[in-house]
């Protein structure tokens, strides 16, 4: 009975909120006296969903409302038509969403796509809905915890009424976070190595992130690549894009390697590198030895040398390469754990209220809001010594970035170039804040050759053909992965016939922020492959030299008949950019357009739109 009892959390997460909401149910669950697991939903075996009692699931979505990767093959197992309506009868299901209503995905709010989805193919399996699907909002003014917190009330009252036992003592029973303290998921074990033992930076790079209890994106089979920044002839390439003074400043960068490979449309996932200066200020903040050797595992597993992801690795090492000390906030549960470990009474008074439901959108305004880091929070709270198993189990992990390659293989064959926007914004309370990433790249010195570990990995847009005829949209930075289909297709032009390409390009000002200017001009000149008698066009909106706003769906709109001719003729649609409106907006214009020329309704239209994704011949990646 015990085991029949438990409770079943299954998350699907693509940047770690939806494991970070999963985990806080089941921490939930557990204060409740309830037996839990929570599983990522890559790690579950879906053919056995059926023998489940209960099961909450925590979706995220990705780019414009798509199921997260982790999520993939467990979808595409619950479509199956071999499966009745009745294999889930015995079920009982939640599904919590995460997502942001900013994003729009046919004119409906993205962030409700999967959970949408989720929510309704588990009721036509059989399975029976615990409570309304809940639904987190990056919008809410608390985030997406603003919602979470109320609807977990809800899922306890009701699945206490469905069971009564399932809360051995009863429903208002919740332990004391103080009865959890000796349960640190993580155990550090120190050893005696020498430091001359110690191998590369590619094994030390594998090995503290094997053994790191974070979640990363890349799979243990694909190798780690280092790439060094180009110098040639006493020129860097990082290079402006943009105007000095502007208000953007956005970098051409490109790298050198022997062993690249990759494909157009692929995406290189950067470790960036962390401030020394603030990796030496958590190490002493939290009194650790930075040269001691460490194994992590979780607690209660065998620690032994003979697994690869065990060999010891030096402790600053390890929080260099896998915890987030000095970008990334920490979550509401770490203000919980430092409720117990603050000695200062003003200190716990205040973590105290943070943690507690009341305090819940001021901790937000304080933590979220303003970016406040790791090293930030603990230097704020000085009385807390928090042991190093709890901070390796709490900080969240250092994750790499994501960037649509800006080049083609066949042309660099032992390059990579990238389209860097370096992020930087001002807090509530006026502090200036940068991108990890982006501007630990504008900041390295080519000159000192540092090796920049990285991953590839394929993305939204497959490499097309050289007889597909392309239909491209990438305002901005979105342009990125476009440069690398035009210098492929022009490669490819040189040794046959190609098919003709439109490229659709917008920025703000011509004189500020026309990004690869001349390298766009170049083909659509001179019988390029974006040049008219190629059949082909190049299309700028700049949305501020005039009083009214032009953006690239006015420009589709202009060349209405030149884009149907090309859909009839099989074009493949690509769009690249922001995960704002823009999607959105190209979606629409692309359904006014064929509603134009082919003289069908917009719904129609629509049917059309859909048909040419489930195709792979409209294809979106998009970025926040």
């Amino acid at each position: 009975m015990e085991e029949k009892r438990r409770l079943l959390i299954l998350y699907a997460s693509q940047t770690g909120n939806a494991q970070d909401a999963a985990e806080q149910i089941g921490r939930e669950v557990e204060r409740r006296g309830c037996p839990v697991a929570v599983k990522s939903v890559d790690e579950f075996d879906a053919s056995s969903l059926a023998y489940e009692e209960t099961v909450i699931f925590v979706v995220s979505t990705t780019g414009q409302g798509d199921t997260p990767d982790s999520m993939k093959a467990f979808w595409v197992f619950l479509l199956q038509r071999n499966l009745s309506q009745h294999w889930l009868k015995d079920v009982n299901y939640a599904v919590f969403g995460l997502g942001d209503s900013g994003y729009q995905k046919y004119n409906v709010i993205a962030s409700q796509f999967v959970a949408k989805k989720l929510d309704k193919r588990l009721s036509d399996l059989g399975a029976t809905a615990i409570i309304e699907r809940g639904l987190g909002d990056d919008q809410h003014p608390s985030g997406y915890e603003g919602t979470l917190d109320p609807w977990m009330s809800s899922l306890w009252r009701m699945l206490d009424q469905k069971n009564p036992k399932i809360f051995p003592r009863g429903l208002d029973y919740v332990s004391s976070i103080a009865n959890m303290m000796d349960q640190s998921k993580i155990k550090v074990t120190y050893w005696n190595v020498d430091a001359a033992e110690v191998e590369s930076l590619e094994m030390q790079i594998m090995r503290a992130r094997l053994m790191s209890p974070g979640k990363f994106s890349h799979d243990k089979n694909r190798p780690v690549c280092f790439i060094k920044m180009v110098v040639v002839q006493s020129s860097i390439k990082n290079q402006p894009l943009s105007r000095a003074g502007c208000g953007k400043d956005v970098r051409h960068f490109e790298f050198e390697s022997p062993s690249i490979k990759y494909q157009v449309g692929d995406v290189l996932e950067v470790l960036p590198g962390q401030s020394p200066a603030a990796v030496d200020a958590f190490i002493e903040r939290c009194n650790l030895n930075p040269e001691s050797y460490i194994t992590v595992h979780s607690a209660g597993e065998e620690n032994h040398l003979l697994d690869a992801s065990k060999v010891p690795v030096r402790l600053k090492t390890f929080v260099e390469l896998t915890m987030d000390v000095s970008s990334a906030s920490p979550r509401r549960y770490f203000f919980e754990v430092m409720t117990y470990f603050a000695s200062a009474p003003h200190e716990k008074e205040r973590l105290q209220y943070f943690a507690a439901s009341e305090g819940r959108d001021d901790l937000y305004q304080y933590n979220q809001k303003e970016r406040r880091t790791v090293l930030e929070v603990l230097m704020e709270f000085p009385s807390v010594q928090m042991p190093f198993e709890w901070l390796v189990q709490l900080v969240p992990p250092l994750k790499t970035r994501d960037f649509s390659i800006s080049s083609s293989n066949l042309a660099h064959p032992k390059q990579v170039h990238l389209t860097v926007s370096i992020v930087s914004w001002t807090t509530p309370l006026k502090r200036e804040r940068k991108g990890l990433c982006s501007a630990w790249l504008a900041g390295l010195d080519p000159q000192k050759g540092v090796e920049i570990p990285v991953w590839f990995r394929k993305g939204s847009l497959s490499p097309p053909p050289p007889s597909l005829p392309l239909i491209l949209v990438g305002p901005g930075t979105g342009c990125a992965p476009f440069r690398g289909f035009v210098e492929e297709r022009a490669l490819q032009s040189k040794s046959g016939l190609t098919a003709p390409i439109l490229f659709f390009f917008g920025c703000r000002n011509e004189e500020n922020d026309f990004l690869y200017r001349e390298f766009w001009l170049s083909h659509e000149q001179n019988g390029g492959v974006l040049s008219e008698e190629k059949g082909g066009g190049f299309f700028v909106a700049f949305s501020r030299d005039q009083p009214e706003k032009i953006y690239v769906q006015h420009k589709m709109r202009e060349q209405s008949t030149r884009i149907w001719n090309l859909l009839r003729e099989g074009a493949a649609v690509y769009v690249a950019g922001s995960s704002n409106n823009m999607p959105s907006d190209v979606f629409s214009a692309f359904e006014e357009i064929i509603s134009k020329e082919s003289g069908v309704s917009r719904e129609a239209a629509v049917r059309l739109l859909r048909g040419l994704e489930k195709a792979g011949r409209y294809n979106v990646e998009a970025w926040s």
